[in-house]
């Protein structure tokens, strides 16, 4: 541990222990895979050895590298916090995700009885892969509160019904959203650093474009932007991803075959896609994108998100995502409570004028590409 400089000469000890002192300057150079230093109040702690064992991922921890990682909430916020602990905001309501688990149960059996029932006719096809749809987009939300360890109160129940909810009814790994969500939320529309906002090439053009995002995607072991990334699986994800397709076959291979059951797969995958991009992206691409600028969390949160107007379609279509400015700022809360603390963010923000964005859910749509 050293001490961070302070802008005029200083000396002095911690428990009769002399600390060195560091510049600005000087922290930033040791910004590097393999030479990690961050700042926390004032103290500069090198963690190179300790960044593989962070839970978030070693990333979560580079991306401060060089940086002052301190959390540097305002005392409103700190404040408003512990509020909402005392309210019992950050505690689940067990009935409500019950529910959400329900609905996704009830709409993959009826797909099934009415394939059972009616046949495989096109008609029949269409109507079940819109149900399939809605049962992957709510699929989706209930995995991502459990990655946010936002349901039970003991983390391995989360971890194991994530996987349940992701890896089972979705047929994603969980290993590979959890290392890009977690540096989406510690980095919000910070280029590079957040994965969500980092597109690849739609064109390559010229000589040296190509060999530059070839090396690029060489030197992180990964196959072409949009694909599988292979460096963030293991055996246990294959095991869960695979018992997906396993269920498919078993319960949809009888009525469509082996080649049919993978088209009706990747139908309602064709038909989720949009649905749950449009809604993650439309919080946070059509606002503030830019490089490192080193805000206070408080800020750097509310800058980079939106939400959109709240109804009960909205909050059912959306997974409650409409908040996405408290999510951000409390990531653990569970989702149902974030109408709730909603008026005291924006009066947070009014106090210390900071822009509370709150749109229409089509014109949330119509900036994205806007």
């Amino acid at each position: 541990t050293r001490e961070l400089g302070n802008p005029t000469p200083w000396s002095g000890s911690v428990g009769q222990k002399s600390l060195n002192m560091y510049s600005w300057q000087e922290i930033q150079k040791h910004n590097q895979k393999a030479d990690q230093w961050l700042v926390i109040n004032r103290k500069v702690y090198d963690v190179t050895g300790w960044a593989n064992k962070h839970p978030g991922g070693s990333r979560v921890l580079n991306h401060y590298a060089g940086e002052d990682a301190t959390s540097q909430l305002v005392e409103d916020f700190r404040e408003l916090r512990r509020t909402l602990e005392a309210m019992n905001m950050f505690k689940a309501n067990p009935t409500f995700f019950f529910l959400h688990f329900i609905q996704v149960l009830i709409l993959e059996t009826l797909a099934w009885l009415i394939v059972w029932h009616f046949g495989s006719g096109w008609p029949v096809t269409i109507f079940i892969s819109c149900l399939l749809t809605i049962s992957q987009g709510q699929s989706s939300y209930l995995q991502h509160d459990l990655g946010h360890l936002s349901i039970f109160t003991k983390s391995k129940w989360n971890h194991l019904m994530q996987k349940l909810m992701m890896s089972h009814c979705k047929g994603l790994s969980t290993s590979w959203w959890n290392h890009r969500h977690f540096q989406h939320h510690v980095k919000t529309n910070i280029h590079p650093k957040d994965p969500d906002i980092d597109m690849g090439a739609l064109f390559l053009l010229g000589e040296l474009q190509p060999v530059k995002v070839c090396l690029g995607l060489l030197r992180e072991m990964k196959l072409c932007p949009g694909h599988l990334t292979v460096n963030h699986f293991s055996l246990q994800d294959i095991a869960w991803v695979s018992s997906f397709y396993i269920r498919h076959f078993i319960t949809f291979g009888p009525f469509y075959g082996i080649f049919g059951t993978i088209l009706l797969i990747y139908l309602v995958k064709f038909l989720e896609s949009p649905w749950v991009t449009y809604v993650t992206q439309m919080s946070h691409v059509p606002m503030r994108m830019s490089k490192e600028e080193n805000r206070d969390w408080l800020s750097a949160q509310v800058l980079t998100t939106c939400n959109v107007e709240q109804s009960i379609f909205n909050d059912w279509f959306t997974g409650h995502l409409n908040f996405q400015i408290e999510h951000h700022l409390f990531p653990t809360m569970p989702r149902h409570n974030y109408h709730k603390v909603a008026p005291l963010v924006r009066s947070l923000c009014a106090k210390h004028g900071l822009q509370y964005v709150n749109k229409p859910m089509l014109e949330a749509f119509g900036d994205i590409v806007r």
